[in-house]
């Protein structure tokens, strides 16, 4: 008869220092890569507007990421929304932070905005979130972020004092729109589509936002495209990078209740568009416009919530 091998109790597994330290890396680099991305947007939108209209560019940056994301959904089994109020829902989310943002960001760029000043005004998201919880969620807001608000707009009117662009004003209004579309896309989605998964909502939010572009888009701009080189690969990052990459990674990190910390990563992303903007497309700051990115930049660090 043979002889029967007791089981051994089963161990747990302890990660060793190598494994530890990869961990380590993998969590610190997530916030890097967020911050190199996004920050991203801004100059490839700059590099491919000069071929294509602003809404035709963005009728193929969410078509694109559309069609990769419910291909995606479709192959791993994504759950869908059950209800037709939970994708409308989603649809009025899309077309606010979508829409809405990048149409006027865009246009704000064809209009002569700088990358790194769309950068900064799109950076304040976090605490014009924090006004719009309090005006329309009821949230409470606090002194600090009371006064941070405050300093984050000085620092942008320093910005647009120490950069003038005489008569294109209609660029910094549309951009501050696009700031007002991040934001009530961004209540909106915490109100109503908190539970989306990734993969189904986002590819439902896309698919909505490239069609009602599109509409647009063939009237006023007959999707006229000069299919260079500098464009392709503006699209591409745009659409896979941008649209899917940094959502993506925003998503993982609050996923992971890093959402303070994903607020505080916004003070940052002013500062590198700049850089990018200097770097590939020679974009300059006077000595006003850079004390207004740093004041804006420390406002926006000082209301963000402390991470423990």
């Amino acid at each position: 008869m043979p002889t029967l091998t007791p089981s051994l109790p089963a161990r747990s597994f302890q990660p060793g220092p190598f494994e530890r330290l990869l961990s380590a890396v993998a969590a610190s680099s997530l916030p890097l890569l967020f911050i190199v991305l996004w920050s991203s947007g801004y100059v490839a939108g700059k590099l491919a507007l000069p071929h294509t209209g602003p809404l035709t560019l963005l009728t193929l940056r969410f078509g694109l990421a559309a069609v990769v994301l419910i291909a995606a959904a479709l192959a791993t089994g994504a759950p869908w929304p059950h209800r037709a109020r939970a994708w409308g829902h989603l649809a009025v989310a899309g077309l606010l932070m979508q829409v809405l943002h990048f149409s006027c960001i865009y246009f704000a760029l064809q209009w002569g905005l700088s990358a790194g000043v769309a950068g900064l005004l799109i950076g304040l998201m976090p605490l014009a979130t924090a006004l719009g919880a309090h005006l329309w969620l009821a949230e409470r807001l606090n002194l600090r972020q009371a006064l941070s608000l405050l300093g984050g707009l000085v620092g942008v009117a320093w910005v647009v004092m120490g950069k003038p662009m005489g008569g294109a004003w209609p660029a910094y209004a549309a951009a501050g729109l696009g700031l007002l579309g991040l934001v009530a896309g961004t209540l909106y989605q915490k109100r109503f589509c908190a539970h989306m998964d990734l993969r189904s909502g986002a590819g439902i939010q896309m698919a909505v936002s490239a069609l009602a572009v599109g509409l647009v888009a063939w009237p006023s701009e007959h999707f006229a495209v000069d299919w260079t080189v500098e464009l392709v690969g503006a699209w591409l990052w745009l659409g896979l990078v941008n649209s899917i990459g940094a959502f993506s990674l925003m998503f993982i990190m609050i996923r992971r209740g890093l959402a303070g910390q994903v607020a505080s990563l916004f003070f940052l992303i002013p500062g590198v568009s700049a850089l990018m903007g200097f770097i590939a497309l020679g974009e300059r700051l006077s000595p006003l416009a850079l004390a207004g990115f740093a004041l804006s930049a420390l406002c926006v660090a000082a209301a963000a919530p402390s991470r423990r």
